[in-house]
């Protein structure tokens, strides 16, 4: 599953987000990287314990929460503190996967990594080159979105960001643990749950048909469960 989400962030939050992090003091990417992907990564990071990042977070954190699409996509019980990165003047992020658990920071329990999400903070026109390349099954996917716009895919995927030739391309990452572990039972409780709405408006939220996939599909959540 490779999901865009439209608009996650208001063009006021992009704005909003903008202006806090760009005061704030960068440091080198590597600072958060796993082993793999310390060997491919350059790129600048703002540290996860700046009140630029913590508050930038919370901006990201709170759009989550209200967009329906990414709630049914991920179903998350976890997700990382979101974190910020930039890339200009030829920095990249080469090929690698992401860390299968991460602590979280301040303590407390770990993250599971079942998904990976980028939300773009640059409009694609103010920069050359960025795009996110991620190897699915269905081939090579290349993604590369307005400001607000978010894109959630597998953490396990092969995935690299390209050069940045011109400009700047301004992101915050992050991942999710859901309550489904399983990458195929999760897809397919989306796709039922995208009928379900669909049907809602065409037969009535009362259509005994429509009552009876609802139970399946909390039946089928209730068995694939992982909390």
């Amino acid at each position: 599953m490779l999901l865009p989400l439209h608009a996650l962030l208001s063009q006021e939050e992009v704005a909003r987000l903008r202006a806090l992090i760009e005061q704030a003091d960068w440091v080198d990417g590597n600072a958060t990287s796993g082993h793999q992907a310390r060997l491919v990564k350059n790129n600048l990071q703002l540290p996860e314990d700046s009140p630029e990042a913590q508050q930038g977070g919370q901006i990201v954190l709170a759009a989550l929460a209200r967009h329906a699409g990414f709630i049914a996509a991920a179903l998350p019980v976890k997700i990382y503190p979101p974190l910020f990165n930039s890339y200009a003047g030829g920095q990249a992020l080469g090929l690698h996967v992401d860390n299968a658990v991460r602590p979280l920071p301040r303590g407390g329990t770990s993250v599971r990594c079942d998904l990976s999400m980028t939300v773009f903070l640059e409009q694609p026109d103010r920069y050359d080159g960025g795009e996110l390349t991620i190897e699915t099954a269905f081939g090579v996917q290349q993604v590369k979105l307005g400001a607000g716009d978010a894109v959630l895919y597998p953490a396990g995927s092969l995935h690299r960001v390209e050069p940045v030739t011109r400009g700047r391309r301004l992101a915050s990452f992050f991942w999710i643990q859901s309550m489904v572990r399983d990458h195929e039972a999760r897809s397919a409780l989306l796709d039922l749950d995208q009928s379900i709405q669909q049907l809602s408006g065409d037969l009535g939220e009362g259509h005994a048909g429509l009552i009876k996939l609802t139970g399946l599909y909390h039946n089928l959540l209730r068995r694939w469960t992982d909390v």
